[in-house]
């Protein structure tokens, strides 16, 4: 077995293990045991995911993968941020250089994603529009985790965690819907996830608005 086929098949496996795992956590009662089990196994597979991208691209450095190591960071920083607002409960817990690093790291990557997806969309491929937005999103939050850090902005870790992990699991099933839904439009299998899912952080946004730093157990 070649490095490349040994590791295509385990980003394959991670991002099923992600799949089940993370659609086990959206499903059971926040807080419980279930929910912490299966959010941490999420967010295992999910940097195994991002890990395994990295040789894919440096194998094989076609379009296509260059793409899916933008995306990749896009949305395991989703579930890497998530992770975090947990480790940052407290008012009075700095975010860390890991959590800088982080940010910086999906900014520069979503604008490299965004501009991309405008150059795309400027010489007539479809395939642009989801770039950009994909860009869009990932850059907006990354600048506005960037601008609350520096201003040390209080925060719902909660509201930023159940968002953020929603995020990232809205990339996982994506992923899914691109490399299997061959039959649509690939504009449509690319954003359904995102228009089925933003609703769902909208409601646990306002779900959970009210509930302080200190308060609750994820």
């Amino acid at each position: 077995m070649t490095v490349e086929t040994a590791a295509l098949w385990t980003h394959v496996a991670a991002g099923v293990a992600a799949l089940v795992a993370g659609g086990v956590a959206l499903a059971t009662e926040k807080g419980g045991r279930r929910h912490r089990q299966a959010g941490r196994v999420y967010v295992a597979a999910m940097a195994v995911v991002v890990a395994t991208v990295l040789p894919l691209f440096a194998l094989d450095p076609t379009f296509f993968r260059a793409f899916l190591l933008l995306v990749a960071v896009f949305s395991g920083y989703f579930a890497f941020s998530g992770y975090r607002e947990l480790a940052r409960k407290r008012p009075s817990d700095d975010p860390a250089a890991v959590d800088w690093a982080a940010a910086v790291a999906v900014v520069a990557a979503c604008v490299a994603l965004g501009a991309w997806g405008v150059t795309l969309v400027a010489a007539g491929d479809s395939l642009g529009v989801v770039m950009a937005v994909f860009g869009g999103i990932g850059g907006a939050l990354g600048a506005s985790d960037l601008r609350a850090y520096w201003r040390g902005a209080d925060r719902s870790w909660l509201v930023g965690h159940l968002s953020r992990m929603v995020g990232g699991y809205i990339a996982t099933v994506t992923a899914v819907s691109v490399v299997n839904l061959g039959m649509v439009p690939d504009v449509v299998a690319w954003l359904w996830p995102t228009a089925v899912g933003v609703p769902l952080i909208w409601y646990w946004q306002a779900e959970y608005a009210d509930v302080g730093p200190l308060a609750g157990r994820v």
